[in-house]
């Protein structure tokens, strides 16, 4: 039988250890503009982490971890294998093998908190900021010590800003696969421990994008659970990733199989 048995949701915070920078558009093409302005939600103004940009990085380093980079340097997916955990994790374009069932993780937009959200609008207040940080770069040469052009300027997120993320994980049953959904939930926490100690957004090298991620809660809802309005909520106290240990991730799995 192929069905949806749960879907998992992990929710908890970004916070930025160094200063972020995720690319937007618009100041650089007015005169004056900024040179590498932050994306920002277009009706308020405050920047955030596009989901996608997360679930790329992830993806990435798993690639990478896994052995599964491509010669080319394409993002890497399974044509014929259903097994493939990459390709079942992340996704497949529309021409790869559907056998495995659709993508398992949906990475949503991350938006500032309610401190974070406070501390811009002071920054914007009475600093004149754009609610973010203005970082100034120049290029040296090494020979004559000069700049060869005029210093660009790029706006970044501050350290200490946190944003709230979510992400979700479908727990599906389908046959022919020689692993269950369930025993791939530790390869979500290894991404997010792998992008930790890389970094999240552009010019990782650097300085840029260094984060940590605390884990708040983790919902369980089984198709009944949405049909009754119910759910099983293993709330816990916003835990690092290094406290978010191998019995808490056996807990979640636990749970998810002792379901019908």
């Amino acid at each position: 039988m192929n069905r949806l048995k749960a879907i998992v949701t992990i929710k908890g915070k970004i916070e930025c250890i160094t200063g972020l920078h995720i690319g937007g558009s618009g100041g650089g093409y007015e005169i004056g503009g900024m040179d590498n302005p932050v994306i920002r939600n277009p009706i308020d103004g405050f920047p955030y982490i596009p989901g996608s940009s997360l679930k790329g990085k992830m993806r990435s380093l798993m690639e990478w971890a896994e052995g599964k980079v491509t010669t080319d340097g394409t993002v890497y997916f399974a044509k014929s294998d259903p097994n493939d955990l990459i390709s079942r994790i992340f996704g497949a374009p529309a021409e790869a093998d559907k056998r495995s069932g659709p993508t398992r993780l949906i990475v949503r937009d991350a938006v500032v908190d309610e401190k974070t959200r406070k501390m811009m609008i002071d920054l914007e207040e009475k600093q004149g900021l754009p609610k973010v940080e203005i970082k100034t770069e120049v290029s040296i040469n090494r020979l004559t010590s000069k700049p060869p052009s005029g210093p660009r300027q790029t706006e970044r997120v501050p350290v200490g800003s946190a944003f709230d993320f979510e992400m979700s994980y479908g727990v599906y049953e389908v046959e022919g696969l020689n692993q269950d959904d369930i025993d791939l939930i530790d390869k979500l926490f290894l991404a997010l421990r792998l992008v930790e100690d890389s970094a999240l957004g552009g010019s990782g090298s650097r300085g840029y994008g260094q984060v940590k991620f605390r884990v708040s809660n983790t919902i369980i809802k089984t198709v009944e659970d949405y049909i009754k309005g119910t759910q099983k909520d293993l709330s816990t106290e916003l835990k690092d990733l290094a406290t978010f240990t191998v019995s808490d991730i056996d807990k979640i799995k636990q749970e998810l199989k002792q379901l019908p």
